[in-house]
């Protein structure tokens, strides 16, 4: 059965995707492309303007999808706490959601390629996520990566948004975040991560403590965090920066945020 190219924006929420929408747009005609975003219900409440007011900027479709489930409800169901390895919030309330609607788009006699906002400097996910994709659906799945190919920095990306579409940027950005998925609550932040969400919004990271301490109520001692290979509780870390103390580990993965599927889709 032939069936018609759909271009698919995997819409993070972020100046990256919104970007790659529009050059994607620019190629392949509004009437041919569409924005997808997945919703994990954790997102910070300005993501929504901002993806509403890029769909309207570009003119293009939006397909806004949710599993119903938060990521705490998939660690329960799942009796796994997600953190920098393995984080099965992504591959249940973004992955599934997309393999769904790949399926759907076929089934309307539509074949998807999938774009993704991955930069030059991280070229290197390419191959990643194109092997990922390719082994999730029915049929494999063709992805493309715009940014690799324009050489455009995520400042020049961010400017043009700003200066040219007229359109702030989400406000996580403009608080210091390195992306703005899961309203700082992403479980593959590290501890630099986690200290900045402390300082900027110290009641969400109450949240990931209290979310924490109930998942350790039914699995033992899980930590989102580790330090030097070692657990560390939310409340552990807390507390030491309540007094000013900042322990540095020697493992890299450990300090900075590892970027898991939700930063691209």
């Amino acid at each position: 059965m032939d069936r018609k190219t759909k271009h698919v924006a995997m819409f993070s929420g972020g100046a990256a995707s919104a970007y790659v929408a529009y050059l994607m747009v620019q190629r392949h005609g509004v009437e041919n492309c569409l924005l997808f975003f997945t919703d994990t219900l954790w997102e910070h409440p300005d993501n929504y303007r901002f993806m509403y007011d890029v769909a309207d900027y570009i003119g293009i479709e939006f397909k806004h999808v949710m599993d119903t489930r938060t990521p705490e409800t998939v660690f329960m169901e799942s009796r796994f706490l997600g953190n920098s390895r393995l984080a099965k919030c992504s591959s249940e309330l973004k992955v599934r959601q997309t393999v769904i609607f790949i399926e759907e788009l076929r089934d309307q006699g539509y074949e998807p390629i999938l774009y993704f906002g991955i930069g030059p400097h991280e070229r290197h996910r390419q191959e990643n996520l194109t092997e990922f994709y390719a082994h999730q659906a029915l049929e494999p799945v063709e992805t493309r990566f715009p940014l690799i190919d324009s050489n455009l920095k995520d400042t020049d990306l961010k400017a043009i948004i700003e200066n040219d579409w007229k359109i702030k940027l989400p406000e996580m950005y403009y608080l210091g975040f390195s992306h703005a998925n899961c309203g700082g609550r992403c479980v593959r932040g590290g501890l630099n991560h986690y200290e900045h969400l402390y300082k900027t919004w110290p009641d969400v990271y109450k949240q990931q403590e209290e979310m924490e301490n109930r998942l350790q109520e039914l699995l033992g001692n899980v930590t989102i965090l580790k330090r030097d290979s070692k657990p560390l509780t939310l409340k552990q870390y807390r507390e030491e920066l309540e007094v000013g103390i900042r322990v540095n580990t020697m493992n890299p993965e450990e300090n900075e945020t590892i970027p898991c599927v939700c930063v691209f889709n």
